[in-house]
């Protein structure tokens, strides 16, 4: 009796790659292949003559894709959507959008990286000027030397162009409001950045009233903003304090930590 089952047609072999082909050239297990095919992230064309399962050429293409996604942190579910044709087409929107989440995420990560460090160096600086004063001049000297060794780098100069995107990305009357005096007003600023549960708080250690109404200014502005943050500035010891609280409070931090290293 004949099979009822329906299988692939045989295809020439020298168009595809045999799967033990391609995962020689893609440096990975057979297995991982046949993983990847039952997640719908890989097609086989056609079967060979022996049975064995073939793979167009493109299939390479495919999987350097689906290994770059993976690298920076896309789940197999997204990637489905990204390497899709029919999603590209018809969901163009929602692939675009997991893009964007997964950039945002990694600048939020980043933004609590760069706050860290910089506020290690200050506390650092503190602990070379508390020696000094303990221990005297050259015992300073020698531990200046041990945590520039430590840091490993000099202090980061942003360029103008760094500022004015991220006044862009805020997206609100900061882009186009006295944009010049509020930023010319806290450049250079020796300020504090730490993060909280929910936002950043921000302390320039300057209390002049051109520091004042500059973030007088910047709150203000804040009213007119889709970012969905909140912004309220309060006096502190040291200087003055302003506090985001929101999912987008990371552009706040990343703003006055360029703003304090611009020159």
């Amino acid at each position: 009796m004949a099979s009822k089952r329906r299988r692939k047609a045989a295809a020439p072999e020298g168009a595809h790659l045999t799967i033990g082909q391609l995962a020689r050239r893609a440096g990975v297990s057979t297995s991982m292949l046949r993983f990847y095919e039952r997640e719908g992230l890989l097609v086989s064309a056609a079967r060979s003559a022996s049975g064995y399962r073939l793979y167009p050429v493109g299939a390479l293409r495919a999987l350097t894709f689906i290994h770059r996604a993976q690298r920076l942190g896309f789940s197999l579910g997204d990637i489905k959507l990204l390497a899709g044709e029919e999603a590209r087409a018809a969901r163009g929107h929602t692939v675009v959008g997991i893009a964007e989440q997964r950039f945002i995420e990694i600048e939020r990560r980043l933004t609590e990286l760069l706050v860290l460090r910089h506020e290690l160096e200050l506390f650092l600086d503190d602990l070379t000027t508390q020696v000094g004063r303990a221990a005297g001049g050259g015992t300073a000297r020698i531990y200046r030397q041990l945590v520039d060794h430590v840091c490993g780098h000099e202090p980061q100069r942003s360029a103008p162009g760094t500022v004015q995107r991220l006044i862009k990305r805020l997206g609100c009357a900061l882009a186009t409001v006295e944009q010049d005096r509020v930023f010319a007003a806290l450049r250079g600023r020796h300020m504090h950045v730490w993060k909280e549960a929910d936002g950043y708080t921000i302390l320039v250690r300057d209390r002049s009233a051109a520091v004042l109404a500059a973030l007088e200014r910047l709150v203000a502005a804040e009213a007119g903003c889709n970012l969905h943050v909140d912004v309220a500035l309060a006096p502190h010891p040291e200087g003055l304090q302003l506090r985001v609280r929101g999912e987008s409070a990371y552009l706040y931090a990343q703003l006055f930590l360029t703003l304090e290293s611009a020159t």
